[in-house]
């Protein structure tokens, strides 16, 4: 399975400490430029950077400029969401991982199938890399962190477990 993935759902994990997940998962996850710039450039998260630098599972591309400027004038996605999307069409990715509502809704438009950081955790559950419980507490811990995860899709999470 080709996996692409945004820097939000990548984000979440590294705060729950299970960026594992991903590699139990999907094995391989393509990354943009634009996203492992986001993850390694801030000083806000120079911990979460390093392990990015050393994840073996996560393949850095670079797309074409050219059609990212394009789509980021005609969607107004910020870099990161824009060369996800357009890698992940460009390298005819089964799946992106994304969070961001409006890229969410421009990746369903174009017809891609998506995931994000609750989507992760159910597969990871039904897989049985985590417990219910241990998914409960990531959701604490990442809206601690400032994530919005809605009362709603936590209910609807605990359900499917």
């Amino acid at each position: 399975m080709i996996v692409v993935a945004d820097t939000t759902p990548l984000i979440s994990l590294l705060k729950i400490n299970r960026l594992d997940l991903l590699r139990n998962l999907f094995g391989e996850v393509y990354i943009p430029k634009a996203v492992f710039d986001e993850l390694t450039v801030n000083p806000d998260f120079t911990d979460e950077a390093e392990i990015v630098r050393n994840c073996d599972f996560i393949s850095i591309q670079n797309v074409n400029d050219r059609e990212v400027s394009l789509f980021r004038r005609t969607t107004g996605l910020d870099l990161g969401e824009s060369e996800a999307l357009v890698l992940t069409d460009s390298i005819k990715a089964d799946l992106i991982l994304i969070d961001e509502i409006r890229a969410r809704q421009i990746a369903r438009t174009i017809g891609f199938n998506i995931m994000g950081t609750v989507g992760i955790l159910r597969a990871a559950y039904k897989e049985g890399l985590v417990t219910a419980n241990e998914i409960k507490n990531a959701v604490e811990i990442l809206r601690a962190k400032g994530r919005h995860i809605s009362e709603d899709l936590f209910k609807k999470l605990l359900e499917s477990l």
